[in-house]
């Protein structure tokens, strides 16, 4: 009975609690202290993990304000607001935030562009990319699969009409849906701006027209239009330098194809 039940029992106990001893002792000696205004700012952060201040996620960028000196008004998402409040823990300037949203630099819809074939592959741009291009007449459109919806954490990308649309209200800048389209058409705009090419063909104009009804034909009229030389056209595509932009809109009532439009919400 003793030697069945008692001694493995008693060794078992025994060797639990130095285990545990040993283990508490090392958690002591071995502890990494760590700033306690770290952990104050990780939790001002939005907690997206979003990357657009540059680091991996909310914890490094707090680390980095505290042991490099980084500066706070890196968070996109959080806004002025957020830069604001780790100013006041760490006792550093905020300075600006350029607010920015993110815009699909495409406007060819179903009304616009035609399919060239069905796809029956996984249900993703990136998949339907990889065969020719895309299903859309044109190769540099839309794909409209949602890849750009399924990472956005703010539930801002929508598909309308087999093309990604994102609501400025609710888009907070982070640059997800813009790291994972596989066509690189959705850009980071600033707030203050109001008017975007909503287009991303190469080809030339008449390549162009055949492939959407809506696409940039690099008229040049846009170009001819502005007064502050805000619109270059380069390769058949016109762009708005938003630093030259000041919102009057000429250029986009010379579009003859409409692919100039005004989306800011804070206008």
């Amino acid at each position: 009975m003793l030697n069945e039940y008692i001694i493995p029992v008693a060794v078992f106990a025994v060797t639990g609690l130095t285990s545990g001893v040993l283990l508490t002792a090392a958690s002591k000696i071995f502890e990494v202290k760590t700033d306690e205004r770290t952990e104050k700012i990780s939790e001002i952060l939005p907690q997206a993990n979003c990357g657009s201040c540059g680091y991996a996620g909310c914890a490094d960028y707090a680390d980095a304000i505290i042991s490099k000196g980084e500066k706070t008004n890196l968070c996109r998402p959080g806004g002025t607001e957020t830069a604001k409040k780790i100013s006041e823990i760490t006792g550093s300037d905020a300075g600006e935030v350029t607010e920015t949203y993110a815009a699909v630099l495409c406007r060819g819809d179903c009304s616009a562009a035609d399919t060239k074939y069905v796809f029956a592959g996984i249900h993703s741009c990136a998949s339907v990319k990889r065969y020719y291009a895309g299903n859309s007449t044109c190769a540099y459109g839309c794909a409209g699969y949602g890849d750009c919806a399924a990472v956005c954490g703010y539930n801002a990308v929508s598909i309308e009409n087999s093309v990604a649309h994102i609501d400025p209200e609710l888009c907070r800048g982070c640059g997800s849906c813009a790291k994972v389209c596989p066509k690189g058409l959705i850009a980071l705009i600033p707030r203050s701006k109001g008017y975007t090419v909503l287009c991303s063909s190469r080809d030339n104009g008449k390549a162009t027209k055949l492939a959407c009804k809506n696409g940039c034909i690099g008229c040049r009229m846009c170009e001819k239009a502005c007064k502050h030389e805000a619109v270059t056209v380069t390769d058949f595509h016109a762009s708005i330098d938003p630093s030259k932009c000041t919102g009057c809109g000429s250029c986009a009532e010379k579009c003859p194809v409409g692919a100039i439009r005004k989306i800011n919400c804070t206008e």
